[in-house]
């Protein structure tokens, strides 16, 4: 008798409570194997493949693509031991680990011996084998049966005991509309009440009352229509940034100072790095390696507030965050201890986590953790910003576009290569004299590398 497993949204890191069914990998009736991914979903911070720890035949699916999930709805059903014939060349053990019950540790997901999921071409069961498990007595509905929340499900009694809400976001969604959640009957399984439940109880409660059947209300005219404007939600990774970067102007106090510099000598070295050979090495490589030489002198900008104890943390790495534009929106991957590594690795992880930012394909892990930020917004064509720091982080360098510019040289009026650097800085953590010396310091190294080897 085959035994069906409930395999569950994963808690996915970095305190992410809900995701969003972007693509199925399977259907119901596929044969999956152990650690094989079989649903793609968007987070706040990244697109990630959701592997299966159970091997054998998807008897359901849960939620349909678009829909959000909480952490620990259940995403398929998997009967184990019911498969299709095994495939010519298949090794023993293979077959073993499909057929075994217990779950084993999702790959990527705290598994301290992960190793490449086994994957095997995903093909349908036939009729005769998938009958037995179509419908398990123990198997859960799918979501697309579940009954659907009444219309105005505000009236109903409030149950007595906890209320059924995982998603934090659900509970503040209902607090600002003024929604009871112990009047609602949640959709989710076991009663588990998610944000469309919310929703639709604050539709309820500001939908106008309908008009008697005699006198129907004319439909809105078009124009009407039109002048409301464009709804778009703030979820996903637009909503992450929106709330990002919210928390950071109500929590931190920033000011920006900034100064132009005469890039000229560090375009040079940076031709004459790339003339001997080797990997190209970026401008950005150069910046970011000038930003460390500069937080090892002034090590307040590479530090968070801790509001609880009232203290500032000096952090004793440099990982580094660098914005990075997407169809997605913008992310910043982060650059683990970015001190020790020199321009030509630099350059190698800012174009690497740059390819994985524009599949979507970077790891929670990837977009967390940074303790300085280096913004370079002149791929913009812009000169100069305001940056808004990335909480919880104390500071952000921005750089703008780097152009011909009159400019004095050695007493003489002479067409140099200028670039704008922006500082704004959580004024909690040093005063402006810090800052200022911060930002003079790269603005010396970009005027003449030379100092930054002194700094070395």
């Amino acid at each position: 008798m085959p035994q069906v497993m409930e395999f569950k949204l994963p808690d996915l890191g970095e305190g992410l409570t809900e995701a969003e069914i972007v693509r199925w990998l399977v259907a119901v009736g596929d044969v999956v194997a152990i650690d094989q991914p079989v649903v793609e979903v968007e987070t706040a911070k990244a697109m990630v493949e959701v592997p299966c720890p159970y091997g054998g035949v998807v008897t359901a699916r849960f939620g349909e693509e678009g829909e959000e999930l909480p952490v620990g709805a259940p995403l398929i059903t998997v009967a184990v031991g019911v498969q299709s014939a095994p495939e010519a060349g298949t090794a023993p053990e293979d077959e073993a680990e499909g057929s075994g019950t217990a779950p084993r540790p999702l790959i990527g997901y705290g598994s301290d011996h992960s190793r490449p999921a086994r994957r095997r071409r995903v093909r349908p069961v036939t009729a005769a084998v998938a009958a037995p498990v179509a419908a398990p007595a123990a198997a859960p509905a799918p979501v697309a049966a579940a009954p659907v929340a009444p219309a105005a499900p505000v009236a109903a009694a409030a149950p007595a005991g906890p209320v059924p809400v995982i998603s934090p976001l659900v509970r503040k969604l209902a607090k600002d509309g003024g929604v009871d959640l112990r009047a609602l009957h949640g959709s989710g399984p076991e009663g588990l009440i998610l944000r469309a439940d919310v929703e639709a109880a604050l539709a309820a409660l500001t939908a106008p009352a309908p008009a008697p059947a005699a006198a129907p209300a004319p439909a809105a005219a078009p124009a009407a229509v039109a002048a409301q404007g464009e709804r778009i939600p703030l979820k996903g990774l637009r909503g992450a940034v929106a709330e990002k970067l919210s928390r950071s102007r109500r929590e931190i106090p920033d000011a920006t100072c900034w100064v132009d510099a005469d890039a000229t000598e560090l375009m040079a070295a940076r031709a004459a790095m790339n003339a001997v050979g080797g990997p190209k090495i970026s401008v950005l490589a150069l910046l970011a390696r000038i930003c460390t030489a500069a937080l090892a002198k002034y090590p307040e900008l590479n530090s968070t507030v801790d509001l609880a104890a009232k203290e500032i943390v000096r952090l004793p790495s440099v990982h580094l965050g660098f914005a990075a534009q997407t169809e997605r929106g913008l992310v910043v991957p982060v650059v683990r201890d970015a001190q020790d590594r020199n321009p030509e690795s630099l350059s190698a992880e800012f174009a690497r986590l740059t390819e994985l930012a524009r599949a979507g394909k970077l790891a929670p892990a990837d977009l967390t953790g940074g303790t300085f930020t280096l913004n370079n917004y002149g791929v913009f064509g812009v000169d100069g910003s305001t940056p808004i720091i990335n909480h919880p982080e104390a500071a952000m360098l921005g750089v703008g576009r780097i152009i011909d510019k009159p400019w004095v040289h050695q007493g003489q009026l002479a067409v140099r290569k200028v670039v704008q650097l922006s500082l704004t800085f959580d004024h909690r953590v040093c005063d402006g004299g810090t800052a200022g010396g911060f930002l003079r310091h790269v603005a010396d190294c970009v005027e003449s590398p030379a100092v930054l080897l002194r700094s070395l």
